[in-house]
């Protein structure tokens, strides 16, 4: 068996394919949506023998299944956000303490001891519902960095703007995480020059404001925030574990996370560094759930092993991907 202390003390690739390889089997004994997407797909634990030969479970089955390879009671069902008569994703965790390592080991590796920020969080339309597993991390930041000047904010952009103002020229390293339309409002209402303060947004115009390239938005954000480049965060309801862009939209993995790049024609095949296809993720801290997400993003990856998001698939086409969903 597979436990957290293989997964998070993972320190090289050999490790890293030995241990997805193991979880596969795992996921293929225990959890029977996913053992029957990959019968379906001829695969099985005799014939997977690379990590290239895994099957990757599509992103949408969190819709319309309970994607589980654990027995053990579930403590806490994260939900996407979604517009009103649409079906949200359920990701439903049995062991919060998986995903309490990923976070936690994941942002002491970019950004080192969290007691070192403040945190201010403008996640509006994420505190305005149940579920987030969003608000569950950064609630998690917040407390964790001791300090009493952080905390979230809804609409009061007032209260915001002294606050982060006031800590930045004091000198105090801030983390502002904010979903991006919230962002924008922000600096719409506010010129800034911060000194020392990471911005990171975590995508998510949620209907509020034009769809807008990521190079544009950042430069956008630069300027308002008076800053040279824009964190981001990766990740989803779907997984238990993020990955982060330090700026210019390139993102790295923790050592238990990995992307690889999947051909938009062939969904089963995998394309060369640098070219656009969809994103495919590891992510070995949801192995209660399922490792291998095939996701509805598009990407490129690059031989550093660093990736970037380049957009998404038009939901109503997702070339490839027909024999994937049953």
């Amino acid at each position: 068996m597979v436990t957290a202390q293989d997964i998070f003390t993972i320190s090289s690739k050999k490790e890293f394919e030995k241990i997805t390889l193991k979880v596969f089997r795992h996921q293929y004994d225990n959890n029977t949506i996913y053992r029957d997407f990959c019968n379906f797909l001829n695969k099985d634990k005799q014939n997977v023998k690379s990590v290239k030969e895994i099957p990757f479970l599509p992103i949408q089955f969190f819709k319309s299944h309970e994607v589980l390879s654990s027995t053990d009671p579930v403590h806490e069902t994260f939900t996407s956000s979604g517009t009103t008569g649409t079906v949200t994703s359920r990701h439903l965790v049995t062991d919060l303490s998986y995903y309490e390592q990923s976070f936690r080991k994941a942002f002491s590796q970019f950004y080192g001891n969290i007691e070192d920020y403040a945190v201010l969080a403008l996640l509006p339309s994420y505190l305005q519902r149940e579920g987030s597993s969003l608000i569950y991390m950064v609630d998690d930041l917040i407390q964790a960095s001791n300090n009493p000047d952080s905390g979230f904010y809804l609409n009061n952009y007032d209260e915001l703007i002294t606050k982060l103002t006031d800590l930045d020229n004091a000198g105090q390293n801030v983390l502002l995480i904010g979903v991006t339309y919230a962002l924008l409002d922000l600096i719409e209402k506010q010129d800034f020059s911060l000194k020392n303060t990471i911005i990171m947004e975590t995508g998510g115009m949620k209907g509020r404001r034009k769809e807008m390239i990521r190079e544009e938005l950042h430069d956008v954000l630069c300027k308002g925030f008076g800053l040279s480049e824009i964190h981001s965060e990766y990740g989803m309801t779907e997984l238990l574990s993020q990955a982060y862009s330090l700026g210019n939209g390139i993102f790295e993995c923790p050592p238990w996370m990995d992307i690889l790049i999947r051909d938009t024609e062939d969904a089963l095949s995998y394309i060369d560094y640098g070219k656009t296809g969809g994103i495919n993720v590891i992510d070995l801290a949801n192995i209660n759930s399922c490792s291998f997400i095939a996701t509805q993003d598009l990407g490129k990856k690059y031989t550093n092993q660093s990736f970037e998001v380049l957009g998404r698939f038009d939901n109503s086409d997702i070339r490839g991907c027909n024999l994937m969903v049953y």
